[in-house]
């Protein structure tokens, strides 16, 4: 899909993989709207790139209607979502304090798993009203899963499960949309500069990009957004989960 003049979402467009995805589509000539909790961090971000910035908790249905009928009455119907929105609380399933907080879990797959799918829907239906593009395609969507999926560590129960419901609704998503052009691909990321890395030592952080075997660092928000921009403008990319982690394959601890 050319992305020059048509409308996009991004979730968790304040920061790291959304800011830097909002970023690409913005010099694209998309037109971008970034939904973000925090609406501050989302407007810094609009106000370089000339988009759109509106406060969202993506997991709340309201929220997200409302913020993509907004987006909607500044751009028009969205063809492009890519939600980066996400937590990554962790803690065993029994630690040392007895049974996880049910409340914590629940939070994790209520913004990465819900979130994602409550910004699917609603972008889905407004793009299957559009008329379709150039090769028939109407929409795209991508969503954040991450390595953790399939090779979640000790302590990651909670955001492990939320990213393999990911990896697991892009397929019958991809399948549902296919009549009307609507591809559906989903990013697996490794351990990429995000702001909560960014906040550890950099003894830390040198030891975490050291584990992925090539290249040897964390993998920076702007490599996640270029992936994102070629599952765009490349049609035959539909249903698949893209592993971006320089070949790392997690360890139990």
């Amino acid at each position: 899909m050319k992305v020059n003049g048509v409308a996009a979402i991004v979730t968790g467009g304040g920061s790291g993989l959304g800011a830097a995805t909002g970023r690409a589509l913005a010099a694209a000539g998309a037109q971008v709207a970034l939904l973000d909790l925090n609406e501050g961090a989302a407007v810094e971000v609009a106000g370089e790139i000339g988009g759109l910035a509106l406060a969202c908790d993506v997991g709340d249905a309201a929220s997200a209607e409302a913020a993509v009928a907004r987006a909607a009455e500044a751009h028009g119907p969205a063809r492009i979502l890519v939600n980066c929105a996400g937590v990554a609380t962790a803690g065993r399933i029994v630690g040392r304090n007895g049974p996880l907080d049910l409340a914590a879990y629940a939070k994790v797959i209520q913004v990465n798993l819900i979130g994602s799918f409550n910004l699917m829907r609603l972008v889905a239906a407004g793009a299957l009203a559009l008329d379709p593009l150039e090769g028939g395609e109407r929409g795209v969507i991508i969503s954040t899963a991450s390595v953790a999926a399939y090779e979640g560590q000790v302590g990651q129960a909670a955001y492990a499960s939320s990213k393999a419901g990911i990896v697991g609704l892009t397929l019958p998503a991809a399948r549902e949309f296919a009549p009307s052009g609507i591809r559906v691909c989903a990013i697996a990321p490794g351990i990429f500069e995000t702001p909560m890395l960014r906040g550890l030592p950099p003894e830390v952080q040198d030891s975490l990009g050291a584990a992925v075997p090539f290249p040897s660092r964390l993998g920076k928000p702007e490599e996640y957004a270029r992936l994102a921009m070629a599952i765009i403008d490349n049609p035959m990319l539909n249903g698949e989960v893209i592993r971006l982690d320089g070949a790392l394959r997690m360890q139990p601890k």
